[in-house]
């Protein structure tokens, strides 16, 4: 079976975050794993391109019922006029999930997957959530890089 990796991010993100993003989207697509994000902008669109480029397969699950407002990397759109709620669509359909980044959106993603049977979630930037007495929340892997995060993913994935 095909690993599925949530990438999820800002739809306006940092050029920082947008690098990372593609590194994600790239070395993801050389490792066989299949691309699933928001299919919009931002991150979404960064980690498309990188995985497109490397000849990777992006799904991409949109809140909308407008195919004009996905990303062109995308290999499937997948029109859900969920709003939000296609975060739970995007959580659901992965194996584990990569945020880059942080935004309201990207962190009820976050959520979404460690309330799902504690799927694995990698955590490339963005915010910290901590517990009531500071302490980091379990079960969300903070790294440093675009290559921790996918070898970190890859490994505690759920397949």
């Amino acid at each position: 079976m095909v690993t599925q990796i949530a990438v999820c991010g800002p739809s306006h993100c940092t050029e920082e975050e947008a690098r990372n993003a593609r590194r994600v989207g790239r070395l993801l697509a050389e490792r066989g794993a299949v691309v699933v994000c928001g299919g919009g902008g931002g991150v979404m669109a960064a980690v498309s391109a990188g995985a497109r480029e490397a000849g990777g397969t992006v799904v991409g699950i949109r809140p909308d019922d407008d195919p004009s407002t996905a990303n062109a990397d995308l290999s499937i759109r997948i029109q859900t006029n969920l709003g939000d709620a296609r975060n739970a669509v995007i959580v659901w359909s992965a194996d584990a999930v990569i945020a880059v980044g942080g935004s309201w959106g990207t962190l009820s993603e976050v959520a979404l997957a460690r309330c799902r049977g504690g799927l694995p979630v990698v955590q490339l930037g963005g915010w910290r959530v901590t517990d009531a007495d500071g302490r980091p929340v379990p079960g969300i892997h903070h790294v440093d890089t675009a290559d921790e995060a996918v070898t970190t993913a890859l490994a505690a994935a759920r397949t």
